[in-house]
């Protein structure tokens, strides 16, 4: 596989990682939490349609859409279910009708900031994350879905 696509690939399962991370024993009401702008139920469904939009560019055929955010928990899994077709396609012999640089500097970028406003709109609401050695997670390419290695080195 091509080394861009491999680490396109590796750069979606720490997304899939830190996004893990982000969400995880978040209150029920921490979707609708609103401390100064968009709220985190709206920016979940933001990267969801991040995510989609990354997957119709590498089909060949672009398409945006601004998904109105559903429940919490469906969110979290409409997230997952994006990042692993977008993984799923890139893993596949499928072409890429777009440059992986592009879409890792446009979409994937994207939800990458978006995982870090979740974290800090955590600690705003009273409900923190535990910080962590990113360095040392237990990541590999492929591996996009909820259940993600727990922390190795928090602080």
């Amino acid at each position: 596989m091509d080394q861009t696509r491999e680490l396109l690939r590796h750069t979606l399962a720490s997304l899939a990682y830190r996004a893990t991370r982000a969400v995880e024993n978040a209150p029920a009401d921490f979707a609708t939490f609103d401390a100064c702008g968009r709220e985190p139920g709206k920016i979940l469904a933001h990267m969801g349609d991040l995510l989609d939009w990354a997957l119709s560019l590498a089909k060949g055929h672009q398409q945006w859409h601004n998904s109105i955010p559903l429940p919490w928990k469906a969110e979290v899994e409409r997230f997952y279910a994006a990042l692993g077709a977008l993984d799923d396609y890139l893993a596949s012999p499928e072409p890429v009708h777009t440059s992986i640089e592009r879409l890792f500097q446009g979409p994937v970028a994207d939800a990458l900031t978006h995982v870090g406003q979740l974290a800090m709109l955590r600690r705003i609401a009273g409900c923190p994350t535990r910080g962590e050695n990113f360095f040392v997670a237990e990541i590999a390419s492929g591996k996009v879905g909820v259940d993600q290695a727990p922390p190795v080195k928090t602080f």
